[in-house]
C-alpha cells in the first residue's frame, strides 16, 4: 500500500493554474503507482478556516462557511474536469478539530508547546530532526515565516520560529471548543498532522505540495508530528511541485494574477488541453503560464487525435514502455509527451498496418497521463 498526503487549498480562489499543476504532478503519483499493481491510499484536506479565507469573505460581505462550501465545490469540479483521480478521503480542517486538540493538549503536557496570551505555540527545539525537511538556515527560516502567515516578530515567543499549535478565539472570528485549550482555532500546520496520521500513520510515503509548502508548512507539520509520536519520519519523501507565474510572478491569490480553469472551461478550452500545458512542464520546475502554452497544447491534443482515430497505425508497445520510463524518471512528463509526439508523427508520415496501435496509445496516454483522446 503506497501511502501519500497531499497538502491542499485554502478555498477563496479555486482552482487557479498553480493549483491545477501542483495536483496533475501528484495525480501522475498515483498514476504510476498504479500502473505498477500498487495499492494507493491518498489524502487530502481543505483548510476551510484561515485568516485568508476569513478576509476574502468580509471583503466579499459572504459568510466564511458560504465562501469555503462554494469553492471547495468548484475545486472538486476542476479536479474532475481536468481527469485527476480523487483522494480516498478528503478532509476538511473544520472537521478535523475534535482530533486537534487532543494532539496540542500532549504537546503541551510533553513541554513542547507553551502558551502566550491565551494563544499556544510548539517550541521548535522540542524535535531534535527540526530543519531537516528544507534544509534552510535560521535567517532564510525567518524571512519565510514572516512571509508565510508566521510571526516571528511577535514578543514573548521563546524561538521567532515557533509556530502557533491553537488561536485563542478573537472577536468576530469563528471559534470551537477547545477542550483546556479553551475557546479558539488551530493553527495551520497542526491541522494537517492530525489529519495524516489519523489516516495514514507515521511513516507515509510522499507528503506532496507546492515549493510554497517546504517552509514553513512541511517543515513544522513534521516536527509536530515526531515530537508527538517520538518517531521519524513523519514522511518518507517531501516532494514538492514548482510555481506558475503570470506576466513574470508567482501565480498567487494575494497577487491576484490568476488564471482559472473554470474560467478556460466555461470559454470552452478542453480540459485535456489544460491538463496537456501541465503536462509539457517538468513537475519541479517554475514556469510562467502564457496564451502560447495554452495554443501548444491545443495543437498537440489535435495531432495525438487525429493519429488515433485511424483503424491502423505504427506498432505502439515501445511508446508504453517510454511513457512508463519517462514518468519513472522523477515523473519526467515532457519527455513522456515527447515520446507520444514520435508516435504520432510517424502516424503522420507513414503510417503503420498494426490495428491495435492506436487503441494502445490512447489508453497509455489515459492511463499514465490522464488525457482522454
Amino acid at each position: 500500500m503506497a501511502r501519500i498526503y497531499v497538502c491542499g487549498i485554502t478555498p477563496y480562489d479555486a482552482t487557479h493554474m498553480g493549483h491545477a499543476a501542483t495536483y496533475n504532478a501528484f495525480d501522475l503519483v498515483q498514476r504510476v503507482w498504479l500502473d505498477t499493481k500498487r495499492q494507493v491510499h491518498y489524502v487530502q484536506n481543505v483548510t476551510d478556516v484561515d485568516d485568508p479565507l476569513l478576509v476574502r469573505a468580509a471583503e466579499t460581505g459572504v459568510d466564511w462557511t458560504e465562501l469555503a462550501e462554494r469553492e471547495t465545490a468548484l475545486f472538486r469540479e476542476d479536479m474532475t474536469a481536468l481527469r485527476l483521480l480523487p483522494p480516498k478521503h478528503y478532509i476538511g480542517a473544520v472537521e478535523a478539530i475534535p482530533g486537534i486538540v487532543p494532539l496540542v493538549e500532549r504537546l503541551r503536557e510533553a513541554g513542547a508547546a507553551y502558551e502566550l496570551d491565551g494563544d499556544i505555540y510548539f517550541s521548535v527545539e522540542s524535535d531534535p530532526h527540526f530543519g531537516n525537511v528544507s534544509r534552510l538556515d535560521a535567517t532564510a527560516m525567518r524571512i519565510l515565516s514572516a512571509e508565510r502567515g508566521g510571526d516571528p516578530d511577535r514578543p514573548g515567543k521563546k524561538n521567532p520560529l515557533d509556530p502557533m499549535l491553537w488561536m485563542a478565539a478573537r472577536d468576530g472570528e469563528p471559534s470551537w471548543d477547545g477542550g483546556s485549550l479553551g475557546p479558539g482555532r488551530p493553527g495551520w500546520h497542526i491541522e494537517c498532522v492530525a489529519i495524516a496520521l489519523d489516516h495514514l500513520g507515521m511513516g507515509f510515503d510522499v507528503q506532496g505540495g507546492g515549493s510554497d509548502l517546504a517552509f514553513p508548512h512541511h517543515e513544522m507539520g513534521a516536527s509536530h508530528a515526531q515530537v508527538l509520536t517520538g518517531e521519524f519520519p513523519f514522511a518518507k519523501a517531501y516532494v514538492h511541485a514548482g510555481m506558475v507565474a503570470l506576466d513574470g510572478q508567482k501565480m498567487s491569490k494575494s497577487k491576484g494574477n490568476l488564471v482559472f480553469v473554470s474560467a478556460l472551461r466555461r470559454d470552452g478550452v478542453d480540459p485535456a488541453a489544460i491538463r496537456l500545458s501541465l503536462l509539457a512542464h517538468h513537475y519541479r520546475a517554475d514556469w510562467e503560464w502564457t496564451d502560447q502554452v495554452l495554443a501548444e497544447a491545443v495543437e498537440r491534443l489535435g495531432r495525438w487525435r487525429a493519429a488515433v482515430s485511424r483503424p491502423d497505425g505504427p506498432p505502439a508497445e515501445a511508446l508504453l514502455e517510454e511513457v512508463r520510463e519517462a514518468l519513472a524518471d522523477d515523473l519526467d512528463a515532457p519527455a513522456a509527451l515527447a515520446a507520444v509526439d514520435r508516435w504520432a508523427e510517424t502516424q503522420r508520415t507513414a503510417g503503420g498496418t498494426d490495428p491495435g496501435a492506436p487503441g494502445l496509445v490512447s489508453r497509455t496516454v489515459d492511463a499514465l497521463l490522464g488525457v482522454a483522446l
